[in-house]
Order: C-alpha cells, then structure tokens, then sequence
C-alpha cells in the first residue's frame, strides 16, 4: 500500500476556523480576486483552495448551502459536472500536468475540511512532485503562489 504524506497541512487542520461557511461567505463578499475567486456559473463557483497539494488546486462548489451530492438539483449537478470538465482542459492548457486527482469528500470521517458544503477538488498532479521534504522536514514545497496562480487562470475562465 502507497501512503501520501501531507503534513503540511495540518496548518489548516489545526487553525481556528472562521464562523459561517468559506464556501457561502467568500462568494456573498464580491471580491474575487482577494478570495481567489476564478469563476462564477449560475449555480457553482470555482475558488483556488488556500492550503493547496499543488499549484493549481481547485474547488468547485455550488452557491447553495448543502452537504450531500445527492442533494444538488440536476441543474445544479449538471453545471457542477460541467465546470469540473472545463476547469480540468484549462488546467492542462496553462500547466501541463501529468494526471489530476478529483475527489469529494462527503463527512469528517471522509477526510472533509468543510464537511458541511460539498465541493469538488480537482488536484493538477506531476510525476515526481511529491519529494523528501514533507516526510523528513515537515515542509511542503509548492513551487508557486495562490496570487501567481490565480493571475495564470483568471483569464482563461
């Protein structure tokens, strides 16, 4: 069995937590680019995540307020699903990675940061961009940041 190390995050794992939902509050603030907003549909929004595995990390989450994906209207899914195809070609346009991981995780137990909200991660991976650093030094390089990597997307959305 394969382990992924991560120890970098538990920065966010053990911060105090803002009251309310990121998820409904950074969209409802109408400041985009300080919150890292890279698009708006009609029913879902893609946010850089803050604590990213990589450059390049996304969330795709709808506007409305639910944890279950069973839960999304069909409308609502529908464009969730569609933004996720569309964010993963861009993703290969602007950094041109060797594979993605894409994943919802739905309750705490599920590894689920914002358990309340579900959201789609989408995570540009490369061979090779995992390294020593994490396991001996508790140190996560990411080679580029969240303001570079905005500006390399926000256009292309």
């Amino acid at each position: 069995m394969e382990h992924i190390w991560a120890p970098w995050r538990i920065q966010y794992i053990l911060m105090d937590k803002p009251e309310g939902c990121i998820l409904c509050d950074k969209p409802g603030q109408k400041n985009d680019a300080q919150n890292y907003i890279l698009y708006r549909g009609s029913k879902n929004f893609i946010i850089l995540n803050a604590y990213p595995y990589n450059p390049g990390h996304l969330m795709i989450a709808p506007y409305r307020h639910i944890a279950n994906l069973e839960d999304l209207t069909d409308e609502e899914l529908h464009e969730h699903f569609a933004i996720v195809r569309r964010s993963v070609r861009l993703l290969k346009e602007v950094f041109k990675p060797d594979g993605f991981n894409i994943g919802i995780n739905m309750g705490k137990v599920a590894g689920a940061g914002i358990d309340e909200h579900v959201h789609t991660h989408i995570v540009p991976r490369w061979q090779g961009d995992t390294n020593f650093m994490p396991v001996f030094s508790d140190v996560k390089v990411v080679n580029e940041a969240l303001a570079e990597t905005y500006e390399k997307l926000r256009s292309k959305f």
